[in-house]
């Protein structure tokens, strides 16, 4: 029996690999219903064939609601009777939030805090949401909408607390390897296609994790979380340089073209800043970091200071373990997508 017998989940932005992979851990299991809610009825009917394919006993768990989080309607209406949600509905890519940041603001922003009041009226009992390490010091469109979104749960989750209601958390972590418009496939599709791959700067590190991690992340703060808590996992990293030559080792050789930084990136990327290291708790591989239950009594703050503000480093991906070329080739074959790609060469 698991922590979600007989329950119902709502993903939102289901049909990408997150809400994927979630259906690979929990359709065979005693979990009641799952509710696939996002705006791309293409991928809902892909993903219906899928499952009804590959699990015929289990696809009538699945239900398939058309709605976007921008829009408070469709997602009131997808709500009653919903346990749980996960909420991974994001505009994710760098360049695009760049170029386009206010629609950043109305998905991770507005639609964020649609999914929450949601809940809360609906009385749903808990809500994990998914953050990025680009919320943390953020330079970008794309990361600086996600640290509004995780205010924005933060606020949400005092007054449901305060209100006896929905608890509500966050996750936050680094590049999911193989997730829908991430770096591995395209080197992948370069190489196969005979081209060198384009690499930005062979410096740059960054956090890597895989699908199934993203999950268990998920489900431990599910399973650990009280109101405005954030959970990071501890997490390996490796420089662009050795993860295109790890990819190159599996696939072949066919040569790098360096680009330079793209719009908004970063030399490296934060997991936890130092403000949250103060109040985080270790919990094995992960930690997690309390809520800021600071009120609106400003009259404290004049009268009286804090002696430390700040613990000595943040956690990032320059600072934590970084895999060599052997690490990085191990860590990335973790994945289904290269282990199938791999099938193919």
């Amino acid at each position: 029996m698991s922590e979600f017998n007989g329950a119902t989940i709502m993903i939102t932005g289901g049909t990408g690999s997150f809400g994927s992979t979630v259906l690979k851990h929990f359709l065979t299991t005693d979990i009641g219903q799952i509710r696939i809610f996002s705006r791309d009825e293409k991928k809902q009917d892909d993903m219906r064939h899928d499952i009804q394919a590959k699990y015929p006993e289990y696809a009538g768990k699945v239900k398939f609601y058309i709605g976007d989080v921008r829009d408070p309607r469709s997602v009131a209406d997808a709500m009653p009777g919903v346990d749980y949600i996960f909420h991974a509905a994001a505009l994710k890519q760098v360049p695009s939030c760049e170029f386009f940041p206010m629609q950043a603001v109305k998905t991770n922003i507005e639609g964020t805090d649609n999914v929450l009041h949601a809940a809360i009226d609906a009385g749903v009992k808990k809500v994990v949401c998914l953050s990025t390490d680009k919320a943390a010091y953020p330079i970008n469109a794309m990361g600086i909408s996600k640290a509004m979104m995780e205010h924005v749960i933060y606020a949400n989750a005092r007054v449901a607390a305060e209100r006896g209601g929905t608890v509500i958390c966050c996750t936050r972590y680094g590049n999911v390897m193989c997730s829908r418009g991430s770096v591995i496939p395209l080197f992948i599709d370069q190489i196969k296609s005979g081209q060198p791959i384009t690499i930005t700067n062979p410096a740059m590190t960054r956090f890597l994790m895989n699908l199934d991690e993203a999950v268990e992340l998920v489900r431990f703060a599910f399973n650990h979380a009280s109101p405005g808590d954030l959970f990071i996992q501890k997490a390996d990293a490796s420089t662009i340089g050795d993860l295109a030559k790890g990819v190159q080792r599996l696939f072949g050789d066919t040569g790098t073209n360096i680009i330079g930084t793209r719009h908004g990136e970063k030399l490296y990327e934060t997991l936890m800043t130092r403000e949250e290291r103060l109040r985080s708790e270790d919990m094995g591989q992960y930690f997690r970091v309390s809520a800021d239950n600071r009120d609106l009594n400003y009259d404290k703050f004049f009268v009286q200071g804090q002696v430390m503000t700040e613990a000595e480093d943040s956690y990032t991906s320059h600072n934590t373990t970084l895999l060599d070329v052997d690490g990085v080739v191990k860590k990335i074959l973790t994945t289904d997508y290269v282990k199938e790609q791999l099938g193919d060469v």
